[in-house]
């Protein structure tokens, strides 16, 4: 391939096959990744056809990983990462130590000896950023307390790779039985490390004034352009310092330039503006991974891709699940991190490139931890499929279910309170930002609520606050009757995870049948699914209650009465709002719709044009008489 061409070639080649490869993989209705992979199998230079750049085509990649851990960063501020550090921390060390010990015994029984197996289970000790945060966010999980786990313990694990391959080289002589000086390779560890410190110091302290003070310079020059080249410039360029000057990874430094950025009122923005880039780039990711894998290993070695394969998506996953429930978590969070750490990806094939330059591993185990990464690449969308279906049938058997969450049983007992008084009271499934508003509204009422939430922080912040909160998953029925759902007043479901929502609703139904529900939804089908249990569950449709108010909002300013406005309001509910286009023509609306306009001919009948344009004092009840407010509350 000529140089001057390699680049570009690479590009299209790449994106061409992706493209190719998703669209087969959706037809079929298997992963894009799957697509993406076979892809890059399809232009690799162990195929015939045409070949793309390995080296260009892992470069590019490289960028993706920038922009997706830079977008990370600025949603996952650095409050967040230390607020997991109690579980990211040992349960990073303790899952890689795991990992490793069983990839020695593989690489033993594979003839490597004790080095090459080291090698190996260090190789699949640590998960893929790019497949891990593509999972998070494809399930709208990001966010969530197991997102945010599972982002810290691969921060963690990325910090611990570091280290491995700072150390490796020095000791590289001592593992092959040659003579060398120990304290070398522990010098070159301590330096390391040291470096990262001063590098993260950096960007805490300096990067946190200088980055959103720089951005907000080019957004007075009001340049769309300019803002965007800005962003890419302090992303890439972070990236490409910290690797450079500190020696940490593009990943760790891209993630924390995005992390000083997360405090800044533009994140948001520069988030968009990466957007474009980042999926394109991270397609390339897949696709450079598939480009490294020789189809020729797959027939002669099934056995030792079945055994790596099993090391990392059950083993790997198994661990996970035992430490993060044994550190007192929820069933839903352990399956949800363990099945997102269930692959291996970049620092993988970095690892084992290193080893087999180094003459530490034979040329198969490289194809090995190729294969595995494929492997486990291509089955990890499926394995978060188990994740429902496992919490289901958790859940169907209390004593397996009390066993694995006996860690946090402490915390799901209620304060020292009368809770045999507790009656008439709210239960509140889920403290994020549509549930603090929601106890907001209780305290200034003096309304007495439960809270119900799998964050041990917040239920320990609310405790000292004096708030009732239970820890642990909303679903749990043994939750649900500490709570006092049965005599409850109201049950409120505000968390985001769509699964656990409909548990804890069909839970609270067989509890507490007559107990009035309100349930928060992210789509029209969850909407009619929860309608379906009863009328007593009430489910809100959070985009559509948002487009309902902003079309209340903007008829009133075109002078449309107010109980025309809520007959329009309750015709987008019954409809579903979920496209546009006229209404449906049934008797029903047709008549409600004549009714409405009748009474909306005889209250604008007395106003001035001016009155008509105008919005009435029935808009607002805020501008109500004190006796006009309580006459329609008694109504």
């Amino acid at each position: 391939m000529d140089q001057h061409a390699a680049l570009i070639e690479t590009i299209a080649i790449g994106l061409g096959a992706a493209f190719i490869g998703g669209l087969v993989a959706r037809r079929l209705r298997l992963p894009p990744i799957v697509g993406y992979i076979v892809a890059g199998v399809s232009v690799g230079p162990f195929t015939p056809g045409l070949v793309a750049d390995p080296a260009t085509a892992m470069q590019l990649a490289e960028l993706g990983v920038i922009l997706l851990m830079f977008g990370v960063g600025i949603h996952f501020s650095i409050r967040d990462l230390l607020a997991v550090r109690s579980i990211a921390i040992p349960g990073a060390v303790g899952q890689s130590l795991v990992a490793t010990a069983l990839g020695v015994l593989l690489g033993v029984a594979l003839g490597w000896g004790l080095v090459g197996g080291l090698v190996l289970g260090l190789s699949i000790s640590v998960a893929s950023t790019v497949v891990l945060l593509r999972a998070l966010m494809e399930r709208g999980e990001l966010d969530t307390q197991q997102g945010r786990i599972a982002v810290g313990w691969l921060i963690v694990e990325d910090l611990f790779t570091v280290g491995v391959l700072v150390l490796l080289p020095p000791i590289a002589p001592l593992l092959q039985g040659e003579s060398g000086d120990l304290l070398a390779p522990l010098a070159g560890v301590g330096l390391a490390l040291a470096k990262a410190a001063v590098f993260a110091a950096l960007m805490v302290v300096v990067g946190g004034k200088v980055v959103p003070a720089v951005l907000a310079v080019v957004a007075r020059e009001r340049s769309r352009e300019l803002f965007t080249l800005s962003v890419l410039a302090i992303a890439i360029g972070i990236a490409w310092s910290a690797s450079a000057v500190f020696g940490v990874s593009f990943a760790l430094g891209a993630f924390l330039a995005g992390a000083v950025l997360s405090g800044s009122d533009m994140s948001h923005q520069a988030a968009a503006d990466a957007l474009p880039l980042r999926d394109a780039f991270a397609v390339l990711f897949f696709v450079s991974v598939g480009m490294l894998l020789d189809p020729g290993y797959l027939v002669s070695a099934p056995l030792a891709i079945l055994a790596v394969t099993l090391l990392i998506v059950v083993a790997k996953s198994a661990a996970a699940f035992a430490i993060v429930s044994t550190l007192g978590y929820s069933v839903r969070t352990s399956l949800t991190v363990s099945a997102a750490l269930a692959q291996i990806g970049e620092f993988s094939f970095i690892l084992a490139t290193l080893g087999l330059a180094l003459d530490l591993i034979p040329p198969e185990a490289y194809q090995l931890v190729v294969a595995g990464a494929i492997v486990s690449i291509s089955l990890n969308p499926f394995v978060f499929r188990l994740v429902e279906p496992l919490e289901r049938w958790l859940h169907d058997r209390p004593r397996l279910l009390s066993r694995l969450e006996r860690r946090a049983s402490h915390l799901s007992v209620l304060p020292v309170v009368e809770t045999d008084a507790l009656r008439s009271h709210a239960v509140l499934c889920g403290y994020g930002r549509v549930g603090k508003m929601v106890a907001t509204a209780f305290e200034r009422r003096g309304f007495r609520y439960v809270v119900i939430s799998d964050d041990r922080r917040e239920v320990e912040r609310l405790r000292d606050a004096g708030v009732l909160a239970l820890y642990g998953d909303a679903a749990n029925e043994d939750l649900l009757q500490a709570a006092h759902v049965e005599t409850a007043r109201v049950l409120i479901v505000a968390i985001s995870d769509a699964q656990s929502a409909r548990l804890a609703v069909e839970r609270t139904r067989g509890l507490a049948p007559r107990v009035p529900v309100v349930v928060r939804t992210h789509s029209g089908t969850a909407a009619l699914d929860f309608r379906a249990m009863g009328s007593g569950v009430q489910p809100v449709h959070a985009e559509r209650e948002l487009a309902i108010q902003i079309a209340r909002f903007s008829l009133r300013r075109f002078g449309v009465s107010a109980v025309e406005v809520d007959a329009i309001a309750t015709g987008l509910r019954e409809r579903g709002g979920t496209g546009g286009g006229p209404p449906s023509s049934g008797s029903a609306n047709r008549l409600r719709s004549w009714l409405a306009s009748l009474w909306a001919r005889f209250s604008r009948a007395g106003r001035t044009p001016i009155e008509t344009a105008e919005p009435d004092a029935e808009a607002d009840p805020a501008q109500l008489p004190a006796e006009r407010i309580q006459a329609r509350l008694a109504e």
